[in-house]
């Protein structure tokens, strides 16, 4: 396999980052997390299994990516699901989106749900889920007795009639 990062050319618009990635099994030559378009937003995470996994409906598992990575402080990867293995088998992510703290430095896994009708076998390569680098911010708690009114007030679920 070709490893790439990057197939397609960055948009100027985005901001890059430098993020440093390690493989857990140096000798694995499954493809590192890379954008399929040239506006993709999220990298494609490819499982890292040395054998089929069969979810029966309703099973889960956590697939190994095989790769752990330090994100520079400030920012967060976030793990999605595919919307075609959402579409087409009814595969998703429990835990969704799956949060990468920039102090985590274990194996990225992923928690493969089957919410289809049929089994689905996940094989080694095969793209599992996406993955968002983004900025975070972090708030300092400001505590009133009153919050400002507005509009909505304490509308809640369905509080528009949709």
């Amino acid at each position: 396999m070709t490893f790439q990062t990057f197939p397609y050319e960055t948009p100027k618009k985005s901001e890059q980052i430098k993020v440093a990635i390690k493989r857990i099994r140096p000798e694995t030559d499954i493809t590192l997390p890379c954008y399929m378009t040239q506006h993709s937003a999220g990298m494609d995470l490819y499982a890292d299994i040395t054998e089929d996994v069969t979810l029966l409906p309703g099973a889960r598992a956590l697939v190994p990516t095989g790769l752990s990575i330090a994100l520079p402080d400030g920012y967060e990867a976030q793990i999605r699901p595919r919307s075609g293995l959402a579409l087409k088998h009814g595969v998703s992510l429990l835990n969704s989106p799956g949060t990468i703290d920039s102090d985590y430095r274990g194996e990225i896994g992923v928690i493969l749900v089957n919410h289809g009708a049929e089994p689905f076998v996940v094989r080694r390569g095969e793209r599992v889920a996406q993955m968002i680098v983004a900025p975070y911010s972090r708030i300092v708690w400001d505590e009133k007795a009153e919050l400002d009114d507005t509009a909505r007030g304490e509308g809640g679920f369905g509080h528009t009639g949709r």
